[in-house]
């Protein structure tokens, strides 16, 4: 009687099952593993960051402390400049008076009276004391008159230009632009140009200024 024969597929089934149960642990063995360094590596990460900023704000912060001193007497050098720079702006003042004129408005009439006068740079021969003119009759005592320096006198022959410009430039504008800082500033600027045009370089405005301003 011969012997039954046996399934030929039941060993390579358990052999599969406990193949499959291996690739599985290590599988997850891997994944531990791979878990592991990346969160060793991130705490890593973190503990040196962490370090390098406190180092670095320390050392940013000294040399601030450092510097401090310096900018204070750099901040107090710059303004003794500027203040000697301004000391030497200033120049010689033109009062070229009163102007009353008409405005560019049509509808109604406008009309602008204004007192103007030019701050313009000197020279150092402008301070040289002018010579005085002698008074009296036949050498006999009496007051002597009042001096002109040179840049008096140039400036006289310069007036007529000077307040032909400036009502031309004034005369130009509307009330509602007169009105406006802005408007008066412009203005200003644009009587600087004018009569830097006419000294052709041989002097220059350093400021415009407006007295009594009257728009009606």
């Amino acid at each position: 009687m011969g012997k039954p024969n046996q399934p030929k597929d039941i060993k390579p089934k358990a052999e599969g099952e406990e193949g499959g149960a291996k690739a599985k642990v290590q599988i997850d063995e891997n994944v531990k593993v791979i878990i592991i360094n990346l969160l060793t590596t991130v705490l890593i990460c973190t503990l040196f960051l962490s370090v390098s900023y406190i180092l670095m704000s320390n050392l940013l912060d000294s040399k601030l402390a450092h510097r401090m001193p310096a900018g204070d007497e750099a901040t107090a050098d710059t303004s003794g400049e500027d203040t000697s720079s301004e000391e030497m702006q200033h120049g010689f003042i033109l009062d070229l008076g009163d102007f009353i004129l008409n405005l560019s408005d049509v509808s109604p009439r406008k009309y602008l009276k204004v007192n103007v006068a030019l701050e313009v740079s000197t020279r150092p021969e402008d301070t040289e004391a002018a010579p005085k003119a002698e008074g009296g009759h036949g050498g006999h005592g009496g007051e002597s008159a009042p001096a002109v320096s040179p840049l008096e006198t140039e400036m006289a022959q310069f007036k007529p230009a000077i307040r032909d410009a400036i009502i031309t430039t004034l005369s130009s504008k509307t009330a509602a632009e007169l009105s406006t800082t802005a408007g008066k500033e412009l203005a200003k600027e644009q009587i600087s140009e004018a009569v830097n045009g006419i000294f052709a370089g041989e002097r220059d405005v350093l400021r415009v200024s407006f007295g009594q301003f009257i728009i009606q």
